[in-house]
C-alpha cells in the first residue's frame, strides 16, 4: 500500500507515467504540426475561443502559441518552436517535428529496458557527428557577390515554396533579397516596414524604395515636398481653445474671456514661430494638431502630418535621422530629418505618404496586397520568415542544402557512428539517424508520396556518395539539390538539431511530474 503524502489535489506521476506522458504530448504536438511541413505542406485554421478571429497559417511556431497546453513536455517543444522563431526565424515546425521524433525512438528503446541516461549520452555522440556532417557540407559563397545573391534567391525561395506566397516564390524571394541586401549586413528587420492593404491580388505587392507612412497629410499643406528637411516632434498642438479643466473661472465681462482666448492663441503663435524658426518644410507631430496651429505652419510653407502613430514616428526618426523633439527652444540642438522628396501616394482606395531618398538608405518598405486579411496577414508571416533567415545568412554566410539532403546527409554520418560506438549507446545513436529520417520521410508523406520507397532510395543515393541527392518534391524522385537550387540557411539547419536534441535530453530525463495543488481563495 502506497502512503500519499501529497495535499489534497496535489498529484505525482511516477517513473513509467511520467515518461508516458511526456513522450505522448511531445508526439501529439509532433503529429499536430508535421502535415505543415515542407513544399505539399497544409494549412491550420486557429480560431480564437474569446475574440472568434481566424488565422490560417502553416508557420509552427504560430501555430503553437495559438493552442493552450496542460502537458508539461508539449509546452517545452512550444518554447524551442519559440526560439527557433526569435533565434533564426524559420524553421519553427522541423525544429519541433525532429524533437518529436527523437521522443518517438527514446520511447521505444526505454521500452526495451535501455535506460534513459544511455540514450541521452548516445544521442549527444550521434548529435556531435550529425553537426560535424552538416558543417563539413556547408558551402561559403560569401566572397562572389553574384553567387552569394543566387544563394540567398535559392534560400528565399525554398523558404516560401513551403508557404502561402509559394505560387509566386520568384516573385517574393527577389523581393524579400533585395531588401535584405539593402540593409547591407545589418539584422535590423525594423528598417524594412510592410504595410498591409486588403484588395488586389499577392503579385499586386511590391517593394518600395522609400519610407510609406499610413497617414494623410494636412488639408492645406502642399502635397508634394522636394528636399524635405523634417522635424518629428511629440508634443501637444491642441491649445486654440481654452481648455481649463475641473477649474472654475470667473469673468466680469465676456471681454475678459476674449483676453484669455488671446492670451492662449498668442501662447500658441509663439510655439510655432519656435518650431519655424528650425528652418523646416515639414512638421511631423505625433499628436493631433488643431486647425489654428496648422494653419499658421501652413502659411508659412511648412507641411503639416499629425497623429502620426507611435511607431511611425519611432520609425521615421530612425530612417530620417532625425530625433524626437518635445521642445523647441534651442534649434541648434535639434537634429533634424531629411529626405528628397514627400508625397501622397493611393494604395487602392488609401491616401499614403511616401518618403523617398531616405537618410538610412537601407530603410525600404514593402506593400502587402491580397484578397483577404488572413492571406494577407499569413503572407506577412511567411515574408518575415524568409526576411529573417536572409539577414541571419547575409551574418553567417555559409549553406546547406534542403530537400531533405542534409538530413539524410547527417542521419548517414549518425548511423557510420553507431557502428564506431561500444555498448548500448549504439542502439541510441542508430535512433537518432532514424529520427533524422523521419524529416524526409515526412517531407514525401505529406505530398502524397510512397515515402518509404523515396526514403530508401534517398538513403542509398547518399552511401553511393551523391551528397547533393534529396527529395525532388515537384517529380516525385530523387533529385540533385545543388542543381535544383534547393538551399537553406546552415545556421537554420544547425540550430534545428541543436535546439532538438537538447529538448529531447531534457524531456528524456524526468522521471517524476508533480502538480501542485492550486491556491484555495480565503474565505473571509
Amino acid at each position: 500500500m502506497s502512503m500519499n503524502i501529497f495535499g489534497q489535489e496535489a498529484t505525482e506521476e511516477k517513473a513509467e507515467n511520467a515518461r508516458l506522458s511526456s513522450f505522448v504530448g511531445a508526439m501529439a504536438l509532433g503529429d499536430l504540426v508535421k502535415s505543415t511541413l515542407g513544399p505539399k505542406g497544409m494549412n491550420k485554421i486557429l480560431q480564437s475561443a474569446s475574440t472568434g478571429d481566424i488565422n490560417v497559417t502553416n508557420d509552427g511556431a504560430t501555430i503553437l502559441k495559438a493552442i493552450q497546453l496542460d502537458n508539461p513536455a508539449a509546452k517545452i517543444l512550444v518554447n524551442i518552436s519559440k526560439v527557433q522563431d526569435d533565434e533564426v526565424g524559420d524553421g519553427t515546425t522541423s525544429v519541433c517535428v525532429l524533437a518529436a521524433e527523437l521522443l518517438r525512438e527514446a520511447e521505444k528503446l526505454v521500452n526495451q529496458r535501455v535506460h534513459p541516461q544511455t540514450i541521452v549520452e548516445g544521442y549527444r555522440i550521434a548529435s556531435a557527428a550529425a553537426l560535424k556532417a552538416l558543417e563539413k557540407s556547408a558551402v561559403d559563397n560569401s566572397a562572389d557577390p553574384l553567387k552569394f545573391r543566387q544563394d540567398l534567391l535559392n534560400i528565399a525561395r525554398t523558404t516560401l515554396s513551403s508557404k502561402v506566397l509559394s505560387q509566386d516564390k520568384d516573385y517574393f524571394a527577389n523581393l524579400a533579397v533585395d531588401a535584405v541586401l539593402r540593409l547591407k549586413g545589418s539584422t535590423d528587420l525594423d528598417h524594412i516596414q510592410i504595410i498591409k492593404k486588403a484588395g488586389g491580388k499577392l503579385t499586386d505587392s511590391y517593394l518600395d524604395e522609400g519610407f510609406i507612412l499610413d497617414k494623410t497629410i494636412a488639408v492645406n499643406s502642399p502635397k508634394r515636398m522636394e528636399n524635405a528637411k523634417i522635424l518629428i516632434a511629440n508634443t501637444s498642438m491642441d491649445t486654440d481653445k481654452i481648455k481649463i479643466f475641473g477649474a472654475r473661472v470667473k469673468v466680469d465681462s465676456t471681454g475678459k474671456l476674449a483676453e484669455l482666448e488671446r492670451a492662449e492663441r498668442e501662447k500658441m503663435k509663439a510655439k510655432v514661430d519656435a518650431i519655424a524658426a528650425h528652418g523646416i518644410n515639414c512638421f511631423i507631430n505625433r499628436q493631433l494638431i488643431y486647425n489654428y496651429p496648422e494653419q499658421l505652419l501652413t502659411e508659412k510653407g511648412i507641411m503639416v502630418i499629425e497623429h502620426a502613430d507611435f511607431e511611425g514616428v519611432e520609425r521615421l526618426s530612425l530612417v530620417t535621422g532625425g530625433e524626437i523633439a518635445s521642445t523647441f527652444d534651442r534649434p541648434d540642438l535639434v537634429k533634424l530629418g531629411r529626405c528628397e522628396l514627400i508625397e501622397e501616394i493611393m494604395i487602392g482606395e488609401d491616401k499614403l505618404i511616401r518618403f523617398s531618398g531616405v537618410a538610412a538608405g537601407e530603410a525600404c518598405t514593402v506593400v502587402l496586397r491580397g484578397s483577404t486579411n488572413q492571406m494577407i496577414d499569413e503572407a506577412e508571416r511567411s515574408l518575415h520568415d524568409a526576411l529573417s533567415v536572409l539577414s541571419q545568412t547575409v551574418k553567417e554566410t555559409r549553406v546547406a542544402l534542403g530537400g531533405g539532403c542534409a538530413e539524410m546527409l547527417m542521419s548517414c554520418a549518425a548511423d557510420e557512428e553507431a557502428r564506431r560506438t561500444k555498448g548500448k549507446k549504439a542502439v541510441a545513436v542508430e535512433a537518432f539517424a532514424r529520427a533524422l529520417r523521419q524529416i524526409p520521410t515526412i517531407l514525401a508523406d505529406n505530398a502524397g508520396y510512397d515515402s518509404s520507397d523515396l526514403v530508401a532510395r534517398l538513403r542509398a543515393a547518399h552511401y553511393e556518395g551523391k551528397a547533393d541527392a534529396g527529395l525532388d518534391m515537384n517529380q516525385g524522385t530523387i533529385g540533385s539539390m545543388a542543381e535544383l537550387g534547393i538551399t537553406e540557411s546552415y545556421k537554420l539547419k544547425r540550430q534545428v538539431v541543436l535546439s532538438a536534441s537538447e529538448a529531447a535530453e531534457m524531456i528524456l530525463r524526468v522521471d517524476d511530474i508533480l502538480r501542485a495543488t492550486p491556491r484555495r481563495r480565503e474565505a473571509h
